[in-house]
């Protein structure tokens, strides 16, 4: 065991890690962002091309991780690899944005989804249903409400409810864990089921313009535009299947992390892409594609059981609720171990470097990441935070595999229980493709990546304060 990792126990297993992996990717996104996606290109052959790019892409992505993590099995996963690769800044501005937006930014989206779907059940959830509310703030074209409706309200006592059962110890996450990632498989292949076998005449997979795109407006798209409105509506389907690399942060509590942290990652990921594929089949099997771009506040997934059965959105809404539950989970127990490992290298709040005497995780990190994730669920809509969300991602994503390169160079002769499969090709595909959608982003909605990039930028001094100060209240 490394030394700087004593303390944590080493309990999980591969059948853990897999669940962690597919667990934090299926959340909310595959029950929501095909409306958007549908607005975007507007045609159903189209849309399943956004999700097939998607999921090419992620599964390059963790076939990447799989290399770096048998090189690095240490609790943090890529803020440790961004640090060794390049420098301690880098790891840093990783972790400060992870915990800034792109985790806890996370966590707020999924806790909003979660109780939206609440909605369904109980109407008096809605994000028109106002606690408070103290007016609106008008920023340019953009209009955000201040104050707490009940949706708001719901996502952050789940998030409360989940911090506190991980503070208990890995074992009780895990448990958590592995019950619903089972149940929202289940879930997933009974849509994919009902979908394929009772779908309707008037589905969107007999349309005769299957591969007719046009925009939001109804215009049609032309082959520059789908260049960029491709890029553009896989902002969603990235968030769907993003997550995936969080079962590097737990590295340190893995039994044999150098072979079971590249295995669950291309198991975990692999089986939800193929999910993700079929369950979108399926919606198009049911609903014409106007249907899934009109779909009441993106909930494609229940108008599309609906027609199927009058109990298909009631049965649609548990199946989210367990699922988004089954994410929120994942992300809380797995984030704390990078803010931990920043303690540790004296790079944050020397508290969330310390494990908790009787259960071993890093208790105040917890809570110190459910605290800001519920501040998030107050700033924006669900589609808000994943523009925040994503830009920051894809960027760090780009940095890691480029990273691989460098290890490659500098470490000849690490071993490395994983090798990138396709190398040097497919990790130089991964860039191009990642940092393509990435760009497109900026220059077409600068409004949530702008902000995403100045919150990594704002990492710089934070950092070299942090070096001033920090080491010597960590030592």
């Amino acid at each position: 065991m490394d030394p700087a990792e004593t303390g944590f126990r080493r309990i999980l297993g591969l059948t853990d890690a897999t669940a962690l992996v597919a667990g934090a990717m299926i959340g909310s996104g595959i029950f929501l962002v095909s409306t958007d996606i549908a607005l975007q290109v507007g045609a159903p052959g189209w849309l399943l091309v956004v999700w097939i790019a998607t999921g090419l892409l992620t599964v390059a992505g963790s076939l990447c991780y799989g290399e770096l993590g048998g090189l690095f099995p240490h609790a943090g996963g890529q803020y440790v690899y961004l640090r060794e690769a390049w420098s301690p800044l880098a790891g840093f501005l990783y972790g400060w944005t992870l915990f800034g937006v792109i985790q806890s930014g996370s966590i707020a989206a999924v806790g909003m989804a979660f109780a939206k779907y609440l909605g369904v059940i109980l109407p008096g959830v809605s994000s028109t249903a106002w606690i408070v509310h103290l007016g609106d703030l008008h920023l340019g074209s953009h209009v955000l409400p201040v104050g707490i409706h009940t949706v708001q309200a719901v996502a952050i006592a789940v998030i409360a409810l989940l911090t506190a059962v991980n503070a208990l110890g890995v074992r009780a996450g895990t448990w958590v864990q592995n019950l619903s990632t089972s149940a929202k498989v289940l879930g997933l292949l009974g849509i994919i089921l009902a979908g394929l076998l009772l779908g309707r005449p008037d589905g969107a997979l007999r349309e005769i313009t299957f591969w007719t795109a046009h925009g939001p407006t109804g215009s049609p798209l032309d082959a520059r535009d789908l260049l960029l409105a491709v890029p553009v509506a896989m902002v969603g389907a990235l968030f769907a299947a993003d997550a995936w690399n969080n079962v590097t942060f737990v590295a340190g509590e893995l039994k044999d992390p150098r072979r079971d942290l590249g295995r669950s990652l291309v198991l975990g990921s692999g089986l939800v892409v193929v999910l993700y594929l079929l369950v979108n089949l399926a919606y198009l099997n049911v609903l014409p594609m106007p249907d899934v771009a009109a779909a009441a506040e993106g909930r494609v997934a229940a108008a599309a059981m609906s027609r199927l059965s009058p109990f298909g959105g009631l049965a649609v809404a548990v199946v989210v609720m367990i699922s988004t539950f089954g994410c929120l989970n994942a992300m809380i127990l797995s984030t704390p171990r990078v803010l931990w490992a920043m303690a540790r290298d004296g790079l944050f709040f020397r508290s969330a470097g310390v494990l908790a005497p009787r259960s071993r995780v890093p208790v105040r990190a917890l809570w110190l990441q459910g605290a800001w994730s519920a501040v998030l669920t107050l700033t924006g809509t669900y589609t808000d935070l994943l523009d925040y969300v994503i830009f920051a991602t894809l960027l760090f994503y780009v940095l890691t595999v480029l990273g691989l390169f460098a290890l490659r160079r500098r470490l000849p002769h690490a071993h490395r229980p994983h090798r990138t499969w396709g190398y040097p090709w497919l990790p130089a595909l991964y860039v191009l493709g990642a940092s393509f959608v990435a760009v497109v982003l900026l220059l077409e909605k600068p409004l949530y990546t702008w902000p995403g990039l100045v919150i990594v930028a704002t990492g710089v001094p934070v950092y070299l304060l942090w070096r001033r100060f920090g080491r010597s209240e960590s030592a």
